[in-house]
């Protein structure tokens, strides 16, 4: 018997608020239509089940809605089938900010708006899709070699819609929130999609990655990068799991001062970014967290009630767009000298370090996790290497003849 189960808007809504992010038979979710079984990919046994659901010997899943139509049946099984085999005119995923969207494909011209999503383009071999850029791509030349030279579109914010139109790309990439959709969707002529990660979390950050990789036909350097990402943040995450208490290291996550920051406070960062997934990885205890949300500021009496034992300092300055560090030292001196620190463990005993968001965050995320773990345990973590973890990003993944060592300023004191 011919049958179909139809799912309703409502339960389609009420699956992905509860089960977005859980997987079935594996660590992570491939968050894309047709996973019917939710674990890391689609194979035989998405079909299988869906068989099984359309039979009614099994449930309905919020993946086993292939070409989210609202109705499983034999047409959700020929669209696994054209994925699996490359066929397949349209692909439906979950994007980063838990949205359903329909992307057609392939996806041969494609424009990321931040050299986040264009090293992401990279290491999954679609470099050459790249069609224009932003200027935080342009300004890094050596890290994009190539891609610094195409067209620039305008910042990440402040996207030229003109420019971005006359390059005729199939697809941008940017992230959740950044342009707002009335900045860059709501102007853009139908048959450019938008397509929003932001590749920051390390809780998402191997998903993201892995639905680019599906999306770009790329499977195996989307494993390539899962397998590097898992072998230094599993071996992070292992030993700090083994760090007891009372000698979990406290730590306050900083960004340099602007204008905006008050004259007596530090731009802190509490929880729910990137940034601050470094040091809970690496099994430290955030000051901020429980005390204020997200990134703000922070008074200084606070801080210097709390003492932390290590200061870590987000910097823009340097990272691959210069060799030259004095900017960093100059945000390393300002904490050092900043009023009432003298006395804080962090400042009295050397442990201030500042650190380059180039490449602490975004698909490189691993690299910042083995710096910040080395600087909070540096005995739990005296055989990792996290120079060495920055060289194999560069050359094994981005496929790059750069040495960190020589060329840019990631972290200050070297």
């Amino acid at each position: 018997m011919n049958r179909s189960i139809r799912i309703s808007s409502a339960l389609l809504i009420a699956l992905a608020a509860c089960t977005a992010s859980i997987a079935i038979g594996s660590d992570f979710t491939l968050n894309i239509f047709g996973n019917a079984n939710m674990d890391d990919r689609i194979d035989q046994e998405d079909i299988d089940l869906i068989q099984q659901i359309i039979a009614g010997s099994a449930e309905a899943t919020m993946l086993s809605d292939a070409n989210l139509d609202g109705i499983v049946d034999q047409s959700d099984i020929k669209q696994v089938q054209d994925l699996m085999g490359g066929r397949a005119e349209k692909i439906s995923l979950i994007d980063g900010n838990q949205q359903n969207r329909t992307l057609k494909l392939p996806s041969k011209r494609i424009l990321p708006l931040n050299m986040r999503h264009a090293i992401a383009l990279a290491v999954l071999s679609g470099e050459e899709r790249a069609v224009g850029v932003d200027s935080t791509v342009v300004e890094r030349a050596d890290l994009f070699p190539r891609m610094s030279q195409l067209p620039a579109v305008g910042s990440t914010r402040e996207p030229d819609i003109e420019r971005i139109v006359s390059l005729k790309p199939d697809l941008l990439i940017t992230f959740t929130n950044i342009p707002s959709p009335d900045a860059l969707d709501d102007k853009l002529p139908e048959g450019i999609e938008v397509l929003r990660f932001d590749l920051s979390r390390s809780a998402s950050l191997r998903e993201e990655m892995a639905v680019l990789g599906f999306l770009l036909d790329e499977p195996e350097s989307s494993q390539k990068y899962l397998d590097w990402y898992d072998r230094y943040v599993g071996e992070i995450e292992e030993r700090a799991s083994l760090i007891e208490d009372k000698d979990r290291v406290r730590v306050l996550m900083e960004r340099e001062r602007s204008a905006d920051t008050g004259p007596t406070a530090r731009w802190a960062y509490a929880s729910e970014t990137g940034y601050t997934d470094l040091v809970d990885n690496a099994g430290g205890i955030n000051i901020a967290r429980g005390f204020m949300e997200g990134n703000k500021d922070l008074e200084a009496e606070f801080v210097i009630d709390k003492d932390p034992e290590v200061i870590v300092g987000l910097s823009y300055k340097g990272g691959y767009k210069s060799d030259d560090s004095e900017a960093m030292k100059a945000y390393y001196d300002e904490i050092m000298s900043f009023g009432g620190f003298a006395n804080i463990s962090a400042v009295r005993n050397g442990r201030v370090h500042i650190i380059s968001g180039d490449f602490s965050i975004g698909p490189q995320l691993v690299v910042g996790a083995a710096t910040v773990a080395k600087w909070l345990y540096p005995e739990q973590f005296r055989d990792l290497d996290p120079v060495q973890v920055h060289r194999e990003f560069l050359s094994d993944l981005m496929n790059l003849d750069y040495d960190p060592t020589e060329k840019g300023a990631f972290t200050y004191p070297e």
